[in-house]
C-alpha cells in the first residue's frame, strides 16, 4: 500500500515503504505549505516545468538526499550543472524506475527558469506505482488530448490543476475530467496566491454532479491507494 500526501500547491509526496517521490516540491517560500524542504527525503523528484513555483527546491533536496530528479532535458541540464542527479525525459517519452514508470505528456504553459531563460517545455506526468497511476497535469490549459491520455493509461488518480488566471479554472478542470474518466480527481494549484483564489470544494461538487469521484485533501493529508 502506497500513500499519497498534499503539500500544497502542485507539490506532492509518494511514499510505498521503499521508496519517496516528491512532485513539484515548491516548499519554501510558499505561503501554505507546513512542511519544509528538509523534512524530506526524497529518492526522486519529478518537476513538470522550470518555473519557481514547480521547480522549487527539488535541486537542493535532490543533492541533500542524493536523489534523482526526473524531467525534461533542459530542466536536467539546468539541475546537473547545479551538481544535483538528474534523468532527462521528454514529451510523449517514458522510462522505468526501481519504484514504478513515468512518462511525460503535454502541458498547455510556459517554462522559464528565475533568470528567464528557456525551460523547455512543460509537462504533465503519468506514473505507474504498486499497480495504479496517478496523472499530475502540471500547469495546463484544457486540452482534447486529455481523453487519449485517460483512453491509453486508465487512470486511477488525476491530480488537476484548477486556479485559473495562469492555467484551468474550474469549469475547464471539471471538463478535464470528464476527458480523463479518473477513478478520483484531486484539486491542486489553487489559493497558493490571492490570483488563484478559488474554492475546491465547488470543484469537487461539479466533479460528483457529473458522476465521477471527487476529494479535497487538506495540507498534509495524505490517502493510500
Amino acid at each position: 500500500m502506497a500513500k499519497l500526501t498534499y503539500l500544497s500547491h502542485s507539490a506532492w509526496l509518494i511514499e510505498n515503504g521503499r521508496y519517496t517521490i516528491a512532485i513539484d516540491p515548491f516548499l519554501e517560500g510558499n505561503p501554505l505549505a507546513q512542511t519544509k524542504p528538509d523534512e524530506i527525503t526524497a529518492d526522486f523528484i519529478v518537476v513538470t516545468h522550470a518555473h519557481g513555483d514547480h521547480l522549487g527546491d527539488a535541486i537542493p533536496m535532490a543533492k541533500a538526499s542524493g536523489g534523482t530528479i526526473i524531467s525534461n532535458f533542459e530542466i536536467v541540464n539546468y539541475c546537473s550543472a547545479q551538481g544535483a542527479t538528474a534523468h532527462p525525459l521528454h514529451i510523449g517519452g517514458g522510462r522505468d524506475f526501481p519504484f514504478g514508470r513515468v512518462k511525460l505528456t503535454p502541458a498547455w504553459h510556459g517554462s522559464s527558469f528565475p533568470d528567464g531563460s528557456y525551460g523547455g517545455t512543460p509537462a504533465g506526468c503519468l506514473m505507474h506505482i504498486d499497480g495504479k497511476t496517478i496523472y499530475h497535469t502540471g500547469d495546463t490549459g484544457l486540452f482534447l488530448d486529455m481523453q487519449l491520455i485517460g483512453e491509453m493509461d486508465p487512470v486511477d488518480i488525476l491530480l488537476v490543476n484548477i486556479g485559473d488566471n495562469f492555467t484551468m479554472g474550474i469549469r475547464d478542470a471539471v471538463k478535464a475530467v470528464d476527458l480523463v474518466k479518473p477513478k478520483l480527481a484531486i484539486p491542486m494549484h489553487y489559493k497558493t496566491f490571492d490570483v488563484i483564489d478559488v474554492d475546491p470544494d465547488e470543484f469537487a461538487t461539479k466533479v460528483r454532479a457529473s458522476g465521477r469521484d471527487a476529494r479535497v485533501l487538506g495540507i498534509n493529508e495524505s490517502i493510500e491507494f
